[in-house]
């Protein structure tokens, strides 16, 4: 075994396991607090007043983590799925809303991508607000559309609508499939010398997709197992959109997306609408959407290198709500009449936004040097696997790195 992979496991087992348990313990506690004060305090700017100070424990405890998996995924989990939902709650909205909730279940809603079986998505006050505002105007309920010689209503969607899927975990195969790629793409990695760094690239963005969607299946089983709360789905395979609306409203990290809806897109859209009309009132809603994200996904690079922000994220992120923002003023102004075959438009979306985070994307995430840190992590966790086996085959342990 390596030097390298030696000081990573006992950096693992001696403070990062040790910092992750003491971390998690202050967030059961800081969630505990939140759920009995919102028994005494009515939702608004009371409630919010109360939960702020978690908020921005929230915001602190990341920064005792540092490896690539305990602290890159406490870090999402806290800093931006827990503090969203809170932000929520603390206006009686949300999943967390729910009375009936008991404090195992409360705690596992608010930091994992996670939802109540059978729950309905949360409601907002801005949805029965622009209903109002629809009955001025009943064009903006449905569009008919003629095709070869029948009427058709489709419903205007919003550019980032959550898809109410009812599929959460996918089958086990799927994630065993994914596994295996990813012990193929780090084999792969040893060879990387010899082909087109472009290509290094690819594999990069394939290792991301497939670790991130298995890393919250996993938080997502055990929580299902633990106290029997259903996995939000996560992804609906991308690589598959048509249109980047598709992409980043109904295929990638789908959660976000959910979570974004009620706190930033239907606010925006509501006084958008009041402004400018319900026609173009989406177009700022999806920027702020885009910025929000912008935002978090530095604050996320931030925890994981602990560099100073380059804003290349951010111009990624608003790069991409420019594009979508015309693409929806585009299928506004066709009002259905035209369209490009998936054939071509599929290739095309998934194309722009590789293109785009080669450029942009790709460079914040290698500056942290997280591929080195992550196969490190994967070796050392390896070994230490292989070691423990070996003992247990021989009747010790006295052969573990770590002892």
């Amino acid at each position: 075994m390596s030097l390298q992979i030696i000081k990573v496991l006992e950096f693992w087992a001696e403070g990062e396991i040790t910092n992750f348990v003491k971390v998690w313990a202050l967030v059961f506690a800081s969630l505990s607090y939140c759920f009995f004060a919102a028994k005494h305090v009515l939702p608004g700017v009371s409630r919010f007043l109360a939960i702020l100070p978690v908020v921005i424990l929230n915001l602190i405890l990341p920064l005792n983590l540092h490896t690539m998996h305990l602290g890159g995924s406490s870090a999402f989990f806290l800093a931006w799925l827990a503090n969203f939902k809170l932000l929520l709650f603390a206006f009686g909205k949300g999943p967390l809303s729910d009375p009936s909730v008991s404090l195992p279940r409360f705690a596992a809603l608010a930091c994992l991508p996670i939802k109540s079986a059978g729950s309905p998505p949360a409601s907002s006050v801005a949805d029965e607000k622009l209903v109002q505002l629809k009955k001025t105007d009943k064009s903006s309920e449905s569009k008919t559309v003629s095709r070869k010689g029948s009427e058709k209503k489709i419903p205007i969607e919003s550019p980032v609508a959550f898809n109410a899927s009812k599929k959460g975990l996918k089958s086990m195969w799927n994630y065993v499939t994914k596994g295996l790629l990813i012990c193929l793409f780090l084999k792969l990695y040893d060879y990387t010398d010899m082909v087109h760094p472009k290509l290094t690239w690819v594999l990069y963005s394939f290792h991301i997709y497939f670790g991130l969607e298995i890393i919250l299946a996993i938080f997502g089983g055990l929580a299902k197992a633990v106290v029997g709360i259903e996995l939000e789905p996560q992804f609906d395979e991308p690589y598959l959109s048509a249109s980047l609306q598709e992409f980043w409203g109904r295929r990638w990290n789908i959660m976000v997306t959910r979570i974004l809806r009620p706190t930033v897109y239907e606010p925006v859209l509501y006084f958008s609408t009041v402004i400018m009309g319900r026609k173009w009132a989406p177009l700022p809603a999806v920027m702020g959407s885009f910025l929000v994200s912008a935002l978090m996904h530095e604050l996320i690079f931030f925890y994981l290198g602990r560099n100073k922000p380059s804003g290349e994220i951010t111009l990624f992120f608003m790069l991409h709500g420019c594009v979508l923002a015309i693409e929806v003023a585009i299928k506004k102004a066709v009002n259905g009449r035209w369209g490009l075959p998936r054939l071509i438009a599929a290739p095309l979306t998934v194309g722009f936004v590789m293109v785009t985070a080669f450029w942009l994307f790709f460079p914040e995430f290698l500056r942290c040097n997280s591929l080195s840190r992550a196969i490190d992590e994967y070796a050392a966790m390896g070994a230490f696997v292989k070691d423990v086996g070996e003992a247990l085959t021989l009747g010790t342990f006295h052969n573990v790195s770590v002892v």
